[in-house]
């Protein structure tokens, strides 16, 4: 069948009038629950609620490199065709977004085949928001994670260990990526501190409110390359973690599966 006469054809079986109010309605509601925060009727026991940890994603969103890393084209629209389609372009590592082995090692694994159950982790959130508003080169120490564990009891098996700096407000300023004509600016990890998580816990993922695990200044990567190699992965410009308790959260990666990724953006969600 020619493609006119496809689209004719979905022209005459478009749903009635009454059946596109009845699901606008439907719709509506769901993008009322889907705001930062709600509580759904159905919902495991022990959490109450559920956070979105994700930026929305857009033509201008801050980039490591400072070039626009996401962009989009129209190829249907409804007015023509009676459905909408976007074909997209995007760096994997671009918005909320995952930072697989591959990405820092020869041959790690990659973003497709990350453990399932990796994907489900607690999250222990290290809050350095007071020195990094400071000094916007901050990074979280080997001190700051024993300060944590000293409130909250031992980092948990298949932990994601989070840095909250603050620093996901800026994030529709040129202060995210904080750049000052030679460097980046901004908090991460210290590289001894994932080499102690790496030798002295069982946590599978490390997770940043900035551009990067490394803080924005550094020049070798050295916290990458101490962690992703190790076959845990990162995640970079995490959403909202001031919103969420230090400890007894539970975060849900949905992290992308496009077979040999070094990464992408997911949509990550935490139950609270």
């Amino acid at each position: 069948m020619c493609d006119i006469c496809i689209m004719n054809k979905i022209k005459k079986e478009m749903i009635s009038r009454r059946s596109f109010f009845k699901a606008s309605a439907i719709t509506g509601a769901i993008v009322t629950m889907g705001s930062i925060g709600f509580t759904p009727n159905a919902l495991a026991k022990g959490h109450s609620s559920v956070m979105d940890m994700t930026h929305t994603l857009h033509e201008n969103f801050p980039t490591y490199f400072g070039e626009p890393q996401f962009s989009k084209k129209q190829i249907y629209n409804y007015a023509e065709h009676y459905f909408n389609l976007f074909e997209y372009q995007v760096n994997e590592h671009t918005g909320t977004h995952i930072d697989a082995p591959l990405h820092f090692s020869e041959d790690g694994s990659s973003v497709d085949e990350i453990s399932v159950e990796n994907l489900v982790a607690p999250l222990c959130v290290i809050n350095i928001s007071e020195k990094a508003s400071n000094n916007p080169d901050s990074q979280v120490t080997p001190e700051d994670i024993s300060t944590w564990i000293s409130s909250n009891g031992s980092i948990p098996d298949n932990a994601c260990v989070a840095m909250q700096s603050g620093w996901s407000s800026k994030v529709n300023s040129d202060s995210f990526r904080n750049f000052d004509g030679e460097a980046q600016h901004y908090p991460g990890f210290h590289v001894e501190t994932v080499k102690m998580l790496a030798e002295e816990t069982k946590a599978s993922s490390i997770a940043v409110d900035t551009l990067s695990l490394d803080h924005g200044i550094s020049a070798d990567f050295a916290t990458h390359y101490a962690w992703l190699p190790t076959g845990r992965f990162g995640i970079e410009c995490l959403a909202n973690l001031d919103k969420v308790p230090e400890a007894g959260t539970t975060l849900v990666i949905g992290a992308p599966k496009h077979k040999g990724g070094t990464g992408g953006p997911a949509r990550i969600i935490a139950l609270v």
